[in-house]
């Protein structure tokens, strides 16, 4: 199944036990309120069909894995309801991988911000190139990580997530990632880490499916009340995205992208 965009897609199949979600946009993999829309919508579809007993999550292309937040419609925020409808997009997403009864593993295959970090944290097992640096840019933009933040942290702790969130325009090694538990394996290039996302998919598609689905619910135990949480930190973000601050910051950085 494809939902195609003026300028990208989000893409499922299930092939073998293994469902795969695919996300594009040209922009860096960036991901305007649309795509969020049919990415959280695809994985609860996967998460609950009964062909799939584990999910790869990945996005296209060879360059960024997720550039985050799309400028353009952060720029296009002129209210304080529409600023949280946008946020939400992140939530839903987040959301929906928590939820999702079957394990999710990331492919990244290159650099991730903001919210492709999110992402990230949010996947039970994520296998990156090298070259997968990281970064929450959102503090540089007057923002902050307020919607991610829970997902991060949960995964690399407060410490490793206040490094990211106040030293907000520092690049983070896959390494630094490995080393703090965002990353599960980092390979040295590309076909690696399709190799080894396909080895553990398919030993994953040949065990028990309710085994893995309580292992899953152990996993996220502590997060439940992530529904009403994540929405109120998409109020915050929707807010301080309006200020002048914000937008002269997004500007700048669009220029420079």
């Amino acid at each position: 199944m494809m939902s195609n965009h003026p300028e990208g897609y989000v893409h499922t199949s299930i092939e073998n036990g293994i469902g795969k979600i695919e996300f594009y946009h040209p922009a860096s993999n960036s991901l305007p309120g649309a795509i969020l829309t049919d990415l959280a919508h695809a994985i609860n579809d996967v998460g609950t069909d009964d062909r799939a007993k584990v999910i790869v999550l990945q996005s296209g292309g060879e360059r960024s894995f997720c550039a985050g937040a799309s400028f353009d419609e952060l720029l296009a925020i002129s209210n304080e309801t529409e600023g949280k409808t946008f946020f939400n997009g992140f939530a839903l997403v987040i959301n929906a991988m928590r939820k999702c009864h079957k394990f999710i593993i990331a492919r990244v295959q290159g650099k991730a911000v903001g919210g492709g970090v999110g992402i990230i944290s949010a996947a039970d097992y994520a296998i990156a190139v090298e070259s997968a640096s990281i970064k929450l840019s959102e503090l540089a933009v007057g923002i902050g990580p307020f919607v991610v933040g829970p997902a991060v942290q949960r995964k690399i702790g407060v410490a490793g997530f206040s490094q990211l969130a106040i030293d907000a325009t520092e690049w983070r090694s896959a390494d630094w990632a490995r080393k703090h538990g965002l990353y599960s394996e980092i390979h040295a290039d590309i076909p690696s880490v399709n190799e080894a996302v396909a080895a553990l998919a398919t030993k994953l598609a040949h065990s028990n499916p309710e085994a893995m689905t309580q292992l899953k619910k152990i996993f996220w135990e502590g997060t439940e009340n992530w529904d009403e949480l994540l929405t109120k930190r998409a109020a915050i973000s929707g807010k301080l995205v309006l200020s002048e601050f914000s937008h002269n910051a997004i500007h700048s950085f669009k220029r420079k992208s």
